[in-house]
């Protein structure tokens, strides 16, 4: 016989040989399986919404209770801890439904075969209604991805895929939120950061946009305001360490040199952050839950910002919504350009589209190299700028200072050092404006 042959009948010999045994040791549970191969009962079917409770409880004892009140999850026991609510969700959404392979044997004389009178897992449903369903899971089934499952007093034994008995097999580890903060960031009004550095405060507007509110009212770049928002979300324990790393962590935090304590507030009140750095790695302590913790780098490095990172470095806030109306004065002439539909007008005359444009990017790329406290004085060139169909109105004051050049905005405390070429290009551009040509060739 060749080689090839001997393997596969081998195999075949192993794979009945497999059969053979576990059909002696389960001859009801053959039979019954072959006579329900068409079966796929389902064993339970209750959708998240009524679901109000979960117990887990495992074969050594250990047990987590989860409730829900006013749609949100905490964890009940073996303590109080704020649950992770897409974690509880998961195991809620599997619920609905729960489908059987097969009913492996309607009344068995002992289940004490399948692993079911210890179950390694049962888990109870509390419902709003008040009923409950309590299903529980034996041993696995020894041909196939498979395990044995009872439903309450249900006397059957059905089978059931594995990975239903894995979405359920929780612990508090696994259900715990494991954020430091717990805020909603679509809520939030305030951030505050206090730190070595400088201490600065966010707040919210009335046009529900972040600005700089102390030390002194700045406006703000608010991509790095909601980047710092969402770092500080990220923030997380690792639940997966001995005792011996959580006493490292608490002596490493104890020690380390403070960073800064992050302040965020929302309609359920403030929490606060504290972030120390322990030679190259960052620590925390959150007013959330005990203890301290080794976190990401990435918050750390965040907090060592300077309140001048976030200030907002453009000169105006247009943006892309395009100028209604510019007024200029100063080196570049007295000018009031006015738009039209899509036509740029001086003094009725239509101006070339593609010379307007030039002068309008320039005044939207305009950037500050740094921010300083002193040194404007009297304006050279005077650009206002109205955009937002006529709801916002910029104007920005030029002065030159040494070889730079320094802008103010009108009624803000802000001062803006742009170097003399940005401004150079803008007055050129100004200048450069000319009517439109309407020859024929």
């Amino acid at each position: 016989m060749k080689p090839r042959s001997l393997l596969v009948a081998a195999a075949l010999l192993v794979a009945l040989s497999a059969a053979v045994w576990w059909s002696k040791r389960h001859p009801e549970a053959a039979q019954s399986s072959t006579a329900s191969t068409s079966a796929s009962p389902k064993i339970a079917d209750i959708p998240s919404a009524q679901i109000k409770s979960l117990t887990i409880k495992k074969k050594d004892g250990s047990t987590v209770e989860v409730e829900k009140s006013k749609d949100k999850w905490t964890i009940t026991a073996p303590a109080q801890y704020p649950a992770d609510q897409d974690a509880v969700s998961g195991m809620t959404s599997s619920m609905s439904p729960i489908t059987a392979d097969s009913v492996v044997e309607d009344k068995p004389a002992d289940v004490a075969k399948y692993g079911l009178n210890t179950p390694s897992l049962t888990v109870t449903v509390g419902e709003n209604n008040g009923k409950s369903k309590q299903i529980s899971f034996g041993d696995d089934v020894p041909a196939g991805s498979l395990v044995y499952v009872r439903v309450g007093s249900d006397p059957k034994v059905y089978a059931v895929s594995s990975s239903t008995k894995t979405s359920l097999d929780k612990g508090v580890n696994d259900l715990r939120d494991k954020r430091l903060l717990t805020f909603d960031s679509n809520n939030l009004t305030r951030v505050e950061l206090v730190s070595p550095k400088k201490d600065v405060e966010f707040g919210k507007s009335n046009a529900n946009e972040w600005r700089i509110v102390k030390p002194q009212p700045y406006r703000v770049e608010n991509f790095q305001v909601e980047e710092l928002i969402r770092k500080l979300g990220d923030a997380k324990m690792d639940l997966s360490t001995n005792a011996e790393d959580t006493k490292k962590a608490e002596a490493n935090f104890a020690s380390g040199k403070l960073v800064a304590t992050a302040k965020v507030s929302d309609a359920s009140g403030t929490q606060t952050l504290e972030v120390r750095k322990n030679k190259d790695d960052y620590y925390a302590r959150s007013s959330v839950t005990k203890g301290a913790y080794k976190i990401n780098s990435d918050v750390g490095k965040e907090l060592e910002k300077s309140p001048e990172d976030y200030r907002n470095k453009k000169v105006y806030d247009f943006g892309f919504s395009d100028p209604t109306k510019i007024d200029i004065t100063g080196s570049a002439g007295d000018k009031s350009f006015v738009r039209s539909g899509t036509d740029w007008k001086l003094n009725g005359q239509t101006m070339d589209p593609g010379s307007v444009q030039t002068f309008v990017d320039r005044l939207r790329d305009a950037a500050a190299a740094k921010f300083v406290d002193s040194g404007f004085t009297t304006p050279v060139f005077t650009a206002t700028v109205v955009s937002n169909d006529g709801k916002k109105t910029e104007k920005v004051e030029f002065s030159k200072s040494g070889d730079n050049y320094i802008a103010r905005r009108a009624n803000e405390p802000s001062l803006y050092q742009l170097d003399a070429k940005v401004v150079n290009d803008i007055v050129d551009a100004a200048r450069s404006i000319k009517p439109e040509n309407k020859s024929k060739k």
